[in-house]
């Protein structure tokens, strides 16, 4: 953790406002520059994880236009302060609405939900080989 995933409407595969790789790699980015009040990253390094998936069936509002939708949860482990939850949540806001401000614009009509959870796992386990390469020596 953490893992951001991302279901969208798919008329935004077709965007040409909508770059979702480019969204994807700069939401990660500004997820690294998440610090606590110490100062010290938040989500480590090769932990973070962007995924999205285009719904490729979805019926928004009302229908008389073609609207897009973004649903953007963070899903992150417990022991976060609230302060650091809103600071991650406020981040991705901000990350993507700055690459997706194309698609806000007059005449256009989108939609977009961050959600922040926190995990109570009952069952959480691991296996990888990309955290290794960012650890300290």
């Amino acid at each position: 953790m953490p893992h951001l995933t991302l279901l969208y409407t798919s008329n935004l595969d077709r965007d040409p406002d909508c770059d979702m790789d480019a969204l994807c790699r700069g939401l990660a980015d500004a997820m690294l520059t998440v610090r606590d009040e110490g100062g010290q990253q938040v989500f480590p390094t090769g932990g973070v994880r962007v995924l999205a998936y285009a719904a490729g069936h979805h019926a928004v509002a009302d229908g008389k236009h073609d609207y897009a939708f973004i649903y953007m949860n963070l899903r992150m482990g417990r022991g976060r302060s609230a302060a650091v939850k809103q600071l991650a949540g406020d981040t991705i806001l901000a990350a993507a609405k700055a690459k997706l401000a194309a698609l806000f614009t007059a005449g256009r009509f989108t939609g977009l939900t961050v959600q922040v959870d926190e995990g109570a796992e009952v069952y959480d386990a691991k296996h990888s080989t990309i955290h290794p390469l960012f650890r300290n020596p």
